[in-house]
């Protein structure tokens, strides 16, 4: 039997795949086509202190090899994550890992200390939120301001916390070392591009924000290419995220020196994605009979 089994932070997945926040919802839509039980983990949509009604509409286009959004977040909020959500995905052989967002440190921390007594295994900071203390430049995008809320959250949260890094920045290893630097458990990367779509006939913007987050197969070089990076670059376990759709792509990120990734825009055009990459790396370990999944982090040559 191959050992598919990674950890990150005392936490054991009993396989490296989860989904992307913001493509699986918290996993209730998605069970009706497989067993979520299958995923090392579920990472649940984005989650701030009170409900977001998020972006105006549209909010959403297509674009070549990918897709921008703009929801900008739209989420229910803590209670309702904590009464339906989470009760929900604790029925399937799953870790739970609940991704949080915020427009100030203070609301990042009033979640996390909510969630410190929940049966949740991980939490993920989406740092791509605009910090509207400071004139709404991200906190992901700024080393100081990163260190300073990986720290403030790491005073409230009993469970490990994962940084998720934006690749709007000029040295993704500047703010690897910042999260590093404020106490993070973990890493995740990438989060989307920044884009742009116009609509030619109507002359106007694809989406009414005017920009939006560039994810799917378009971003995977970049994604690799960072999470390589890092992986040289900080001591801290991997996810690495981007464009990713099938096994091979998956196994590219791991080779990197991702010890996890997550599959997140491919769960649109194929709702058995993310299960497809678990059951895929299984197959290649078994073609390339190699033993330990764990053999396979960051083996890239040179």
């Amino acid at each position: 039997m191959k050992n598919t089994k990674v950890t990150l932070a005392g936490v054991e997945l009993q396989n490296p795949v989860m989904t992307a926040s913001g493509t699986f919802g918290s996993g209730i839509e998605y069970s009706e086509f497989y067993d979520l039980g299958r995923l090392g983990a579920v990472v649940t949509k984005g989650v701030a202190n009170v409900p977001w009604p998020g972006n105006p509409t549209p909010r959403i286009a297509e674009t070549a090899s990918g897709m921008l959004n703009a929801i900008g977040l739209q989420n229910p909020g803590i209670d309702t994550l904590l009464e339906r959500d989470i009760p929900y995905l604790r029925k399937y052989q799953t870790k739970i890992i609940v991704n949080i967002c915020g427009k100030t440190i203070e609301d990042y921390c009033e979640v996390v200390e909510r969630l410190s007594t929940e049966p949740v295994d991980l939490l993920e900071i989406n740092v791509s939120c605009p910090n509207v203390k400071e004139g709404g430049i991200a906190f992901g995008q700024n080393p100081k301001a990163l260190e300073a809320i990986t720290k403030e959250v790491k005073k409230y949260a009993r469970q490990p916390v994962i940084m998720k890094l934006s690749p709007n920045v000029t040295d993704i290893t500047e703010m690897a070392k910042a999260a590093e630097a404020g106490g993070a458990d973990v890493l995740s990367l990438i989060n989307t591009i920044t884009g742009m779509k116009i609509d030619i006939h109507r002359r106007t913007f694809a989406i009414a924000n005017k920009t939006g987050g560039l994810s799917g197969p378009a971003i995977k070089p970049v994604a690799v290419r960072m999470v390589y990076q890092v992986a040289q670059s900080v001591r801290l376990p991997i996810i690495g995220m981007g464009g990713i759709c099938t096994a091979e792509d998956a196994l590219e990120f791991i080779l990197a020196g991702a010890t996890a990734v997550s599959i997140g825009t491919a769960n649109f055009t194929n709702p058995y994605a993310a299960k497809e990459v678990a059951e895929g790396i299984e197959a290649y370990m078994e073609q390339h009979q190699i033993a330990d999944i764990k053999s396979l982090i960051g083996a890239v040559a040179g």
